[in-house]
This record gives structure tokens, sequence and C-alpha cells, in this order.
């Protein structure tokens, strides 16, 4: 026999609605876009603010170099177009040479020494226990944390030539062994800083001493994504650590190479303040590179913004093309994987 208690409570035999699960979503409304437009819809704001950052101020040096600007257009004249006169001026300029010269030399001198340098590093920390691999990236990450011109400012006390720190060490030294190293013992006022050969020495020094820590801790994380099963592997095989480091590492690590490559070509390209503060400004125009070239021509007395765009322009276009080429080699590699 039927409940009739429940018939009459108008419960029949349908089931009871089922009721939704304690911490679900409500249902979203359709933003009413098509998918294919929502990516594009999200990167808008970011490429407003690097069109703004980036894009327009390159577009507003690309066009000064193509004029005539000084002090008249400063005050509010219109800038006269001058065509590629900046370009054919600065193309006849034997300081320019010199100054493209120093900035060629210098960055692959300081790329490949800051890549061996972090390279090494980067691996005796991969070696090194927890703690005390985290004490030491601590410690060398101090270095590249500091700012450039608070880095260079000591450096060049340090290379000062009458209470530099450098100059007090090298006459501790013993005659006879200096001597034998240097080839004099007396180092009593030596003025390091004065002539552009040991400028680009102390510049050296100071741009790998400050850029090697984030090679270092890049390859450490690079180090850190191998499979130790492949060394094991290795080490049964009775391969050298040298074999290893080249049959294994290097061509696990090739694309982290190539980033830490093209990352350090361009910030060692466009070295800047440590170079004007080591050189004392820019009265020193043998130890020119490039962008303090561009600086001099742009803000000295009377001051050319138009050829120190065009200077720009060509610093900006020799760091494309190799970034491109390397760009290029990094796609190549993901390919053939």
């Amino acid at each position: 026999m039927a409940d009739t208690s429940t018939i009459a409570r108008g419960g029949g035999s349908s089931p009871a609605p089922a009721r939704g699960r304690r911490g679900s979503a409500p249902p979203r409304k359709p933003s009413g876009l098509p998918a294919w437009v929502v990516p594009y819809v999200l990167l808008l704001p970011g490429l407003v603010v690097i069109g703004g950052l980036l894009l327009y101020p390159l577009y507003q040096m690309v066009a000064m170099s193509f004029q005539n600007v000084g002090l008249r257009q400063i005050r509010g004249v219109p800038a006269e177009s001058v065509g590629l006169e900046n370009y054919e001026k600065l193309l006849e300029s034997e300081l320019f040479w010199t100054s493209l010269r120093n900035t060629v030399v210098f960055a692959v001198v300081t790329v490949a020494l800051t890549l061996i340098l972090g390279t090494v590093v980067g691996i005796l920390l991969h070696n090194l226990s927890g703690k005390m691999s985290t004490f030491l990236i601590v410690g060398i990450m101090a270095a590249w944390a500091t700012p450039a011109i608070a880095s260079a400012i000591i450096w060049r006390w340090m290379f000062d030539a009458e209470s530099g720190i450098i100059n007090w060490a090298l006459n501790a030294l013993p005659d006879w062994f200096s001597e034998l190293l240097f080839g004099r013992a007396d180092w009593t006022g030596e003025p390091w800083l004065n002539d552009p050969f040991t400028i680009y020495l102390v510049l050296i020094l100071v741009v790998v001493w400050a850029g090697f820590p984030f090679i270092a801790v890049s390859i450490l994380a690079g180090l850190k994504s191998i499979s130790a099963e492949l060394y094991e592997a290795a080490r049964v095989d009775g391969a050298s650590a040298w074999r290893t480091f080249w049959k294994i590492t290097v061509p696990l690590l090739k694309p982290v190479f190539s980033v830490l490559i093209v990352l350090s070509t361009i910030w060692n390209f466009k070295v800047f303040t440590q170079l004007f503060v080591l050189a004392g400004g820019t009265s020193n125009r043998e130890a020119f590179n490039l962008s303090l070239f561009s600086f001099t021509q742009a803000f000295s007395a009377p001051p050319k913004m138009g050829m120190g765009a065009a200077i720009a322009v060509v610093l900006t276009l020799i760091l494309l093309v190799i970034t491109a080429v390397y760009v290029r080699q990094i796609v190549k590699t993901e390919d053939v994987r």
C-alpha cells in the first residue's frame, strides 16, 4: 500500500530537485568576445605601457637622428631636417670608429670572461652543500645588486693614484717578486685611470665582478634541471670530468648559454655609468665607447642631439642584429628538439 501521508504532502513518487554541491562556483556569464580576441585584450595594457615607455621614445630617437637639434630647438624652434647628414658625419669621424672599436673589443672580452667565471662558480655552487651554497649565493648576489654608480666609485677609489689601495698593495709586495711579475717595484702615484688601456682594464674588472653572479646563479639553476642519472652513467662508463662537462653539461645548457650571451652582450655594449666614473667624465676622448660618445655629442656644449641620436641608432641596430642571430640560433635548437 502506498504511503498516503507522502501523497498528501504532495511528494508523490517524483524525486526531489538536486541541490548544488557546497563550494561549487556559480555559472559564469559569457564575455561576449570571441575566444581568439581574449588573449589580445589581456595583452593590451602591457602593449600600451611598452608603447609609451619604449616604442614612442625609440621612434623619437630615430626621427631626431635625421634632424639638426640644438639649443634653438630646445627653446622651441622647429627642428630642421638634414636627411642622412648626421650619419655621413658620423662615418667620417675618427672618434666614432675609435669608440666602436672600444665598444666591440670590451664587449667581447667581458662577455667571455663573465661567462667563464660565472660557469665555474655555478658548477662549484652546484657541488656544495645546501646551506653553504645558499650562503655563497647571497654573498655574490650582493655584488650584482650593488648600484653601478656605487661600485664604480669604490673601484675608482681603489685605483686612485695617490690614495688607492691597489698601489699600496703592490708596494707592499717584496721588490724581487714585484720585479719578477711586473718588471718594476715602485708603484707610488701610478695613474691607472689616465690611460685608455688601463681604464678599460679596470672597467673589465668592474663589469665582470658585478656580472658573474647572475651568470653563476643562472648556470646553477640549469644544472639543477639536469638529471643526476646522466652523470652517474658517465661515471660508470669511465668518462672524465672534462669529457662529462663537454658531452653532457654544455649541450643540455646550450639554451641557457645562448640567453646569457645575448643578455651579457646587450648589457656590456651599453656600459655607460662605470666608464663615465672611471674616466672622470668626458675629457678622455680616446676612452670613449658608443654610449659615452653619444652622451657627449648630445649634451656637451654645444649640444648636437641629432648626432647623439644617430650614434644611439647605430648602437641599437648593432644590438638588434646580434640579438636576432642568437634568437634564431635558440629557435633552431628548440626546433631540433
